[in-house]
């Protein structure tokens, strides 16, 4: 088969490099197309990949224009994500909720307070006059060219639900032109945390009956729809050795050997959330003037997030007994790293990350503190109700320093570092089985894709109509009049920022005109002023000379 496979970028193929790598091993070729390029490590990934197997080619792909349309798309499927959030479900992740309503335009927040208070049936209705909108914009001839010129037998997509991005129109042209699509879904909240599924794809890869559950009820898809494969990206952990003995690698991360040491994991954070180094400092803080004297001394290795290695710059934690090491696992040697410190640590501590469910993999104690200051990245959110609940849960949680101290000093003090959390993993890693790898399911559910004969897409009703009211939204688009309806909460207070900028500025300048005109008055003042006193010199001296004569 010959497979496209489009992400948002290169780290995306990440978590399908063992997919990747094994169809590529059975002989299909495969295109990994990305939007744009990124810094997180994920071009050296793919050319190691393209190196390997001659069968793998990867490139960027042409986006949609800059143009008014494209306005109008973002401008709607921002509404349809926020009238998404308005579902009972949400009524718990304040967070997801707040976060869409901060980037949707006014207008539509205002229908989707109207629904929420209306109900369902207003939501839907709602929803299916902006999707049929959003749907009547012309699609740009760019996209269908380039995928005519690859000439695909499947097309995978991932994340496929990111704001901004372009995926959804090759969805579409992929369907136009009758090519079976694939949505992988690429981590565990995507489905919960992240943009509406706009189309159904032919098919959708889920890690488990959980998120099986979520494409059904949070996205509308129908079961027959969706695969459930276990969580590829984790078969690499299972049944692995660390590549150097603890001695070797506390010597080269730079921590004791001895006691066993603690390993924070960082978390992707919300945006605009404080950052978490401060309160890594102040957690560190809370072990080494607890109670506990096993904690005072316990070693702490801190891994930073690769998405925010920018808050630890100035950070220095040698003082507290720890380190801050490791890097985005995307090579053998940094994959080898970040399972080491899982393996060679007593227990793993964080917010909410995918690393917890690693650990959980590996065998070690997992805990997490629920407290104000992060309080919203966690119970804020859908997802992390799943570590809590799927399999009897996976975290020991705390609601405070003191209760976290007690629970990881317990930890640490049974003496033995592995944990049982089979029936957690079970349940949300492999569902099949812990024998029961995902990948080789994945892979042959992509292959099975080459026999689906998708239908052609239908088009909605009233086209015309929904075109034109689509097109009327686009001529707004630099009408100050209609800013607070067409623009978000966030991109008005950016364009009053600006404003306020230019006001600023444009004050300087007239200030800077008025000082400078003000400097040559009194110039010519001074100069005219001198002249004056150099005459009246000059006629006293004459009068003096003629009194004198």
């Amino acid at each position: 088969m010959n497979i496209l496979f489009l992400g948002r970028h290169y780290t995306y193929f990440r978590n399908f490099e063992s997919v990747v790598r094994g169809l590529a091993a059975r002989g299909h070729a495969i295109h990994l197309a990305v939007e744009r390029d990124e810094s997180l490590g994920g071009l050296p990934m793919v050319e190691a990949l393209a190196a390997e197997f001659p069968s793998i080619t990867y490139g960027e792909t042409p986006g949609r224009a800059d143009d008014d349309w494209s306005w109008v798309l973002n401008r709607l499927r921002l509404g349809l994500d926020y009238l998404r959030y308005q579902q009972p479900v949400f009524d718990a992740a304040y967070t997801l909720r707040a976060r869409a309503r901060e980037r949707t335009p006014g207008v539509l927040v205002g229908i989707g307070r109207s629904v929420r208070r209306a109900g369902g049936w207003s939501r839907r209705l709602s929803s299916a006059v902006i999707h049929n909108m959003e749907r009547a914009v012309p699609p740009d001839p760019r996209i269908r060219e380039y995928l005519e010129s690859r000439h695909p037998d499947v097309v995978l997509l991932t994340p496929l639900i990111g704001l901004g991005s372009s995926q959804i129109e090759y969805f579409r042209a992929a369907r136009e032109l009758r090519i079976p699509t694939g949505l992988c879904v690429w981590s565990w909240d995507h489905l919960s945390s992240k943009a509406l599924i706009r189309e159904i794809p032919d098919r959708l890869f889920v890690w488990n009956p959980t998120q099986k559950q979520e494409a059904i009820e949070l996205h509308g898809l129908p079961a027959n729809r969706i695969v459930v494969t276990g969580a590829q990206c984790f078969d690499q952990w299972f049944d692995r050795q660390p590549s150097r003995d603890r001695e070797t690698f506390c010597r080269q991360v730079g921590l004791p050997s001895a006691p066993p040491f603690v390993l924070w994991v960082c978390s992707a954070l919300f945006q605009g959330s404080a950052p978490e180094a401060p309160f890594v400092a102040k957690w560190i803080q809370a072990l080494r003037n607890g109670p506990s004297s096993q904690l005072r001394e316990t070693p702490i290795l801190v891994r930073p997030h690769p998405s925010r290695l920018v808050e630890w710059a100035d950070v220095d934690l040698s003082a507290l007994n720890a380190v801050l090491w490791g890097g985005n696992p995307v090579d053998a040697q940094s994959r080898a790293d970040y399972f080491d410190s899982l393996y060679h640590c007593a227990a793993v501590v964080g917010i909410n990350t995918s690393a917890f469910i690693e650990a959980g993999i590996v065998g070690r104690p997992v805990h997490t503190i629920i407290v104000p200051e992060m309080e919203s990245n966690q119970t804020g959110t859908v997802h992390f109700n799943y570590l809590l609940t799927a399999g009897g849960g996976l975290l020991d949680v705390a609601r405070s320093f003191d209760e976290h101290v007690t629970l990881l000093d317990a930890s640490l003090a049974s003496g033995d570092a592995a944990a049982s959390h089979e029936p957690f993993i079970r349940d949300f890693v492999r569902p099949y089985g812990l024998n029961e790898p995902a990948t080789p399911k994945f892979i042959e559910s992509v292959e099975s894709m080459a026999a689906l004969e998708p239908a052609a897409p239908r088009r909605p009703l009233f086209a015309a109509l929904w075109r034109s009211l689509a097109k009327r939204v686009a001529r707004t688009r630099d009408d100050a009049r209609y800013e607070r309806w067409t623009l978000s909460e966030r991109e008005l207070a950016s364009l009053q920022r600006l404003r306020n900028n230019r006001q600023t500025k444009a004050q300087e300048r007239r200030n800077t005109r008025e000082a400078e005109r003000a400097r040559k008055a009194e110039k010519q003042a001074a100069k005219t002023r001198g002249l004056a006193e150099k005459r009246a010199r000059g006629d006293a001296e004459r009068a003096s000379r003629q009194r004198a004569g």
